[in-house]
């Protein structure tokens, strides 16, 4: 099956820890497009999309917190970027859960579209700066968020 969203070094931001979250991120939007598309269940649905907006959420706060150990300038945009995305995800899935709407094409579409975009836009902004405050590109030991996200979700 054609996944929704392929990794490429295209959506790298050169910065370990930060692409292995967001292939995290692009796995969980991969489950949630084959869920729909092989018809699964409602709950199974459901599932993956809290799964997808519990995991944001924590990887944004992974990110924000680097950005403020760095000192990053861009701080507050980017924060209050995360902060319109968590809301845009969070009303959506209480939309789905209440049945008010259903996770489609479209939905997945507008998804697909804002972790692309935000990785594209505004991840990419921050690596050259992190890097060049000795943020190291790559890691010795398994992101300890990879191993938690694992141990819950059963990779």
């Amino acid at each position: 099956m054609k996944k929704l969203v392929e990794w490429s070094d295209e959506l790298s931001v050169g910065i370990e820890e930060i692409d292995e979250q967001h292939k995290i991120l692009v796995n969980l939007l991969n489950r949630l497009h084959e869920a729909i598309i092989t018809k699964h269940e409602a709950d199974v649905i459901k599932e993956v999309l809290n799964g997808l907006t519990q995991y944001t959420i924590i990887h944004f706060a992974v990110e924000e917190s680097l950005m403020r150990i760095f000192d990053f300038p861009g701080y507050e945009a980017h924060k209050r970027h995360h902060e319109e995305l968590t809301k845009q995800v969070i009303d959506l899935k209480q939309k789905i859960d209440s049945g008010e709407a259903e996770v489609s094409m479209d939905v997945l579409h507008f998804l697909r579209g804002w972790l692309t975009n935000h990785i594209m836009r505004e991840d990419k902004g921050y690596s050259p700066y992190f890097l060049k405050r000795g943020l190291k590109q790559s890691w010795s030991q398994r992101s300890w968020v990879g191993k938690i996200w694992d141990s819950v979700h059963h990779k």
